[in-house]
């Protein structure tokens, strides 16, 4: 999810608008998601992690020269959530995934375009502690509120494993699954037609000794749990004057 290893819960009683959230957000040194009221600090990200994102925007970057495609990584926002009166409401998710591809027109929330809202392929690295958010809650978000998503990749950052959900129309409500193990294996991204050859996803990425990688069965979810999540001192609201 992002860059994110773990997610700091930095609300105490409060919830927080979806405009005040982004007012908030526009003015802080780090990054924050959102979801349903509440604002989640993002952590960093290990060597496994930044490494294989790095080969992924290499790689996709330079398949989408002289496309109709944008590229976008972990700064931008992506917005899943109802839309009418969307500023006063606390219903919704911001979220920074790794990698972003528009292709098309690209479409943003409001005027400060920094938060997209129609796109076509999203791309996450998985970590430990936020593999499950980013496999069930995130990815129905996206489903019920980005028509325009028809591509959603999941990389684990343990093993050369990649795993694709891909609907093949906009207007479709079922997606079709396709996994890629071991360094030998490749992966198509329909919608921008692009191979993924593990062995370049993976390059200079090692991994955990006691953890076979090649193998499927080797992979297990036996120790992986939802993200934790410790109250944080609240953030300071932004004043009436920044509300738009």
């Amino acid at each position: 999810m992002g860059l994110a290893l773990r997610k700091t819960e930095i609300k105490t009683e409060a919830t927080y608008t979806a405009a005040e959230y982004l007012a908030f957000e526009r003015e802080a040194d780090e990054r924050h998601e959102y979801l349903d009221g509440e604002i989640y600090a993002m952590a960093g990200e290990s060597p496994g992690h930044g490494r294989t994102s790095v080969n992924l925007v290499r790689l996709i970057g330079n398949h989408l020269l002289g496309k109709e495609c944008d590229l976008y990584t972990k700064d931008t926002k992506v917005r899943s959530g109802p839309l009418p009166q969307w500023r006063s409401s606390t219903k919704g998710l911001f979220s920074y995934p790794d990698l972003v591809v528009v292709c098309g027109e690209r479409k943003y929330l409001d005027e400060y375009q920094d938060v997209l809202v129609n796109p076509t392929v999203i791309i996450e690295v998985l970590s430990d502690r936020t593999e499950w958010f980013d496999r069930r809650q995130k990815f129905l978000r996206y489903q019920q509120y980005l028509p325009s998503l028809v591509d959603y990749v999941l990389v684990s950052q343990n093993e050369p494993a990649i795993e694709l959900f891909h609907r093949p129309s906009p207007k479709s409500s079922l997606w079709e699954y396709t996994a890629a193990t071991g360094l030998k294996s490749r992966l198509l991204i329909p919608s921008l037609k692009c191979w993924l050859r593990l062995a370049d996803v993976y390059y200079r990425v090692s991994f955990d000794s006691e953890k076979p990688a090649a193998s499927p069965r080797s992979r297990s979810t036996k120790n992986r749990k939802p993200a934790k999540q410790s109250a944080k001192k609240k953030p300071s609201p932004p004043t009436k004057k920044k509300r738009k």
